[in-house]
């Protein structure tokens, strides 16, 4: 069996996969945020980490589960930095912190224009959600603290470091050792990800990165089907992964299961339509549109569009449950298409859910291109929500529309990475069903 932690913005959640691919065990968590120093909201670091090393630990400890490997899938664009003994030197900042303007236009004045920059790194401009960024900033503001960083790691492989932490204590003592810079990594589908770190023409880090003394900073790059072994016992060894962006881990089993051109819409705080087979270069126009490009686990460029869908749609619940109560929260996510549209509350939601998807049509639109695509799988939340679905549906009357019902695809992607380390079986074909949509 294999052990997948797959953190979002919101949730976090632990699997464990048995060798079909099904799951037998989940949990799933919210943890509450702090603010950092300048008083924005972030992830609790120290509160993350805990749960990390007790699920882990609690699963590594129950005698049902055969654990044969573990590896992680979290949201990009965060970066921990750590000092020479492991531990961390900064808060989790938030991607959506405000990034100052005069540093901005310091670092594009210096490396400038934007639109080249942002072409060659196939990046939008987008502050802080441009992890890179990150790293400028904390050099220029914060240089003792930037000194100090022995490594920095983007959440993917932090995770996946506190999770060799854990395993380390089911090995041998001999074998336990001290903290070094082995078995940290840097991973492809983390840097290539709207962090305006990574030269798409030149498939390296831009020169940017380079003259700024980043690259020194950041473990040796491994591919992101790589594993480190950790002996648990003479026979029995645990093999850890790489971590991985969680949008391009949502896409492995669709590319697994499906050879014809499709578009997946990834759904969760940000809406992502990714194109595999959209081969285009990308233009200042579409940057423009928050389009831009992701690498996927094979490090190949994958074409997206993207908009703060899932954020939008909570922030409209939470609201239309201020208006109207918290009894018509469960309505509102389990609306079923448009039945009862004479309730203020369900014609409000389908006011706010008509305008949402105006924006999808654009996002998706961007993402096909002049791709010659049939299909379009909708993938976690949003498949399950008739009102998106059937709208989705009717804006593109051209195409199969379908509502995946993997379960976990972020998850089960992350598994299926590291397949040939844990699961002795073929891999399937036919991991996911889907449920064609029609107007």
């Amino acid at each position: 069996m294999i052990l997948i932690l797959d953190i979002g913005k919101t949730n976090k959640k632990c699997f464990v996969f048995d060798e079909d691919y099904r799951i037998v065990f989940e949990k799933s968590t919210q943890l509450a945020e702090i603010n950092d120093e300048d008083g924005e909201p972030c992830e609790d670091l120290k509160l993350l980490k805990n749960w990390v090393l007790t699920s882990v630990n609690e699963v590594l400890h129950d005698t049902r589960f055969q654990i044969r490997a573990i590896n992680v899938t979290t949201y990009g664009a965060s970066f921990v930095h750590l000092n020479s003994e492991g531990h961390s030197l900064t808060p989790l900042y938030n991607y959506l912190k405000p990034f100052p303007e005069e540093l901005r236009k310091h670092f594009f004045d210096t490396y400038g224009p934007e639109t080249k920059i942002a072409l060659e790194t196939a990046s939008p401009v987008l502050g802080n959600l441009n992890s890179g960024l990150q790293l400028y900033w904390l050099k220029n503001h914060k240089p003792l603290v930037f000194k100090a960083i022995n490594c920095s790691l983007h959440l993917p492989q932090y995770v996946a470091f506190v999770v060799q932490s854990v395993s380390r204590m089911f090995a041998p003592r001999s074998l336990r050792g001290e903290h070094t810079r082995h078995g940290l990594n840097s991973e492809i589908t983390s840097i290539g990800c709207h962090t305006m770190l990574w030269d798409f023409r030149k498939n390296e880090y831009h020169d940017w990165v380079k003259a700024e003394g980043f690259v020194e900073k950041f473990p040796p790059i491994k591919p992101s089907n790589a594993v480190v072994p950790i002996p648990k016992s003479p026979n029995l060894q645990i093999t850890i992964g790489t971590g991985l962006h969680d949008s391009s881990a949502a896409l492995i089993p669709y590319l697994a299961c499906f050879d014809e051109p499709f578009v997946l819409i990834s759904t969760g705080t940000w809406c992502i339509s990714l194109n595999p087979f959209n081969h285009e270069p990308l233009t200042p126009e579409e940057l423009a549109q928050d389009c831009l490009c992701y690498l996927s686990y094979e490090g190949k460029p994958v074409k997206a569009a993207r908009y703060f869908g899932g954020h939008e749609h909570e922030q409209t619940v939470k609201k239309l449950v201020e208006e109207f109560g918290v009894a018509v929260e469960n309505r509102l996510r389990n609306v079923q298409g448009f039945a009862n549209a004479n309730d203020p509350e369900i014609i409000k939601y389908h006011t706010f859910m008509r305008q949402l998807l105006e924006k999808q049509v654009v996002s998706t639109k961007l993402a096909i291109g002049n791709t010659p695509i049939r299909r379009i799988f909708v993938d976690g939340g949003f498949s399950k929500n008739e009102t998106y679905m059937h709208l989705l549906a009717e804006a593109f009357p051209e195409l199969e529309v379908y509502a995946a019902e993997v379960s976990q695809s972020t998850a089960l992607g992350a598994a299926m990475a590291i397949h040939n380390y844990w699961n002795e079986k073929p891999l399937s074909k036919d991991l996911i069903s889907l449920k064609n949509i029609c107007v």
